[in-house]
């Protein structure tokens, strides 16, 4: 019996995580994060930013509060205006999931943009939340919304990295693939 109350107290003792120490960058390697034009990457990656979408109901594409853009879920709206639609796993491979994740960030980048004027005022991809439409037994969410953090990574380097949740859905608005929200820190 006295082994079973020291057990606890042993596993604090002996499990507890070690301390760490924020990590700090130095100035030089914070410049690093800024030192290319986040237009000219587009053009070098070949995407071509659609114009921003509006809203059809009654909310806004993003709010800013201080330095904090949350911009509301957008899905992969085509050129012709039409949505990438189905559930992924019935409906739509990975890789067409994917890519509609892909088009998602195209986009809420065609947002951002319309609101900042200038997508080098972006310090940080901060936090995205991906939704797929998806089938009961899918298990593949995360390799969809790879298409859209792929994306911010490859436009904005290390500062698009971010915390991501991805997630699947019974259904989404108008049949949508995939649905996307995403938290941006500006300068």
């Amino acid at each position: 019996m006295r082994y079973l109350i020291l057990l606890p107290l042993l596993t604090l003792i002996f499990c507890q995580a070690p301390e760490t120490q924020p990590v700090e960058t130095t100035e030089s390697e914070e410049e690093a994060l800024y030192d290319y034009d986040v237009e000219e990457r587009l053009q070098s990656l070949e995407i071509s930013l659609p114009e921003a979408s509006q809203p059809v109901a009654n909310y806004v594409n993003g709010v800013q509060t201080g330095s904090l853009i949350f911009l509301a879920g957008k899905g992969p709206l085509k050129a012709d205006g039409t949505y990438i639609t189905g559930k992924v796993g019935v409906d739509l491979t990975v890789e067409q999931g994917y890519e509609a994740a892909r088009l998602t960030a195209i986009n809420q980048l065609a947002v951002l943009k319309d609101m900042l004027g200038d997508l080098n005022r972006v310090k940080r991809i901060v936090k995205v939340l991906g939704m797929v439409n998806a089938a009961e037994d899918f298990g593949d969410h995360p390799e969809v919304i790879n298409g859209y953090s792929d994306t911010m990574v490859e436009v904005f380097g290390e500062r698009g990295k971010h915390a991501r949740a991805a997630i699947g859905m019974g259904s989404l608005p108008r049949e949508i693939a995939v649905e996307i929200e995403m938290i941006v820190e500006v300068q």
